[in-house]
């Protein structure tokens, strides 16, 4: 979810190394006794997103799960961006530092995930070897075996899947807009009340697929690298639609909120009347801290709404592969994805089928309370695959170039 596609890093590597090699002293997944036992008394340091208190919080709860049951340490790397942990490995590389690396574990998924594993930069494959695999629903959420439409063949363990829903206060907007067109007619008729996070933040830039989608007429070609697209004829629609959007947008459109908790807070505040998240659950979360109106709702567009899957996936060089891969197989623990699925504490979807699990694991999400906002699974329309990933860094690029700087 939370992967910026600023990273120069990822444009920068120029090297290909064979993915397939991994050194002599690396764990074997396979013999998961030996894993658990190289692992006792390791530090590992996972380098992850650190924008969201909540996810903060969570993650610090698993540390101690991790501690508790197998005497691991974790270390939570709070970034601001996941290149700046690309770039951490990339250096390391070009330094010959091919052991004792400083990145154990990355939060990862799309651009950086892509160019990581394509350049041999990713331990593995380990994933479908984790004792927790078996719980994986790969039929319903096939997003957890392709990331933006790259195989990801075990180099990275899922662990939440996300869907944009849109947030609105049901108070002031009985009927929200539900397309591109709906939205920018809205706009138009309220101006001032919408907005979106500046990209290259991720969120923003999803924003911008998301738009992709309701404005072409064949979707189908974002699946394809931009090399065999015809870009600027592509894109067209997409920028005369944000030229005729952006004088209508909170602040007209001259400024831009940084990230999701920055455009969750203009809702909170009422400056705007529609926010939107990749966290279905947010609202909810958000509510049952106090921090959103109960009135707030969730929607998503008629034609659906870009989902995908976040990853954790273990460096080549990782100092400490044996507690990363317990850190992997844990999170995917029923229980912790219980708990991550709870929307008091994230309100994550589960990468787990509820036919998979026993009788004890499927009663932990029977009772969960989803909250107030939150849409169920039967509500949640068509999950729209992500594009290419070179789509999410050439409009960030170009929308960059066209409507401001990075922040």
């Amino acid at each position: 979810m939370k992967n910026s596609v600023t990273g120069a890093a990822i444009l920068a590597l120029s090297f290909v190394v064979n993915p397939s090699v991994s050194a002599a002293s690396d764990p074997n997944p396979t013999d998961w006794n030996a894993v658990v036992a190289e692992a006792r008394g390791q530090t590992v340091f996972w380098n992850a997103w650190a924008g969201d208190t909540r996810i903060n919080a969570f993650i610090e709860s698993v540390g101690e799960d991790l501690f508790d049951q197998y005497g691991v340490t974790l270390n939570h790397v709070k970034l601001a961006d996941t290149a700046d942990a690309v770039t951490r490995v990339v250096s390391e590389k070009t330094a010959g530092r091919d052991t004792g690396g400083a990145v154990d574990a990355i939060w990862i998924n799309g651009a950086n995930f892509i160019s990581m594993k394509e350049n041999g930069l990713l331990f593995g494959p380990f994933a479908e070897e984790l004792p927790n695999w078996r719980y994986v629903d790969t039929t319903a959420n096939p997003a957890v075996l392709t990331d933006f439409t790259v195989p990801v063949e075990g180099f990275g363990a899922p662990w939440a899947m996300f869907q944009m829903v849109f947030e609105y206060d049901s108070a002031s907007l009985s009927e929200p807009p539900k397309s591109a067109v709906a939205l920018t007619a809205w706009a138009s008729a309220n101006p001032g009340r919408f907005t979106y996070p500046q990209p290259p933040d991720f969120l923003g830039t999803s924003f911008l697929k998301q738009l992709l989608y309701g404005v072409l007429e064949d979707p189908e070609v974002l699946q394809s690298a931009i090399v065999d697209t015809d870009y600027e004829a592509v894109t067209a629609p997409l920028w005369a639609y944000l030229d005729n959007l952006h004088p209508n947008l909170w602040r007209q459109g001259q400024v831009f909120p940084e990230n999701e908790p920055a455009l969750g807070a203009l809702l909170a505040d009422d400056e705007i009347d529609i926010a939107f998240s990749f966290n279905p659950g947010r609202a909810s979360a958000a509510i049952a801290d106090g921090t959103l109106q109960d009135t707030v709702r969730t929607y998503v567009w008629d034609a659906g709404t870009i989902g995908n899957s976040s990853f954790l996936s273990i460096p080549y060089n990782a100092a400490n592969k044996a507690g990363a891969l317990v850190l992997a197989n844990l999170i995917l623990d029923p229980e912790i994805q219980a708990r991550a699925q709870d929307p008091a504490i994230l309100g994550f979807q589960t990468v787990l089928g509820m036919d998979l699990l026993g009788v004890e694991d499927r009663a932990r999400f029977d009772a969960l309370d989803l909250g107030i906002a939150t849409l169920p699974p039967a509500q949640m329309g068509t999950a729209l695959l992500e594009p290419h990933p070179d789509w999410m860094t050439r409009i960030a690029q170009d929308w960059t170039a066209r409507y401001g700087t990075a922040p």
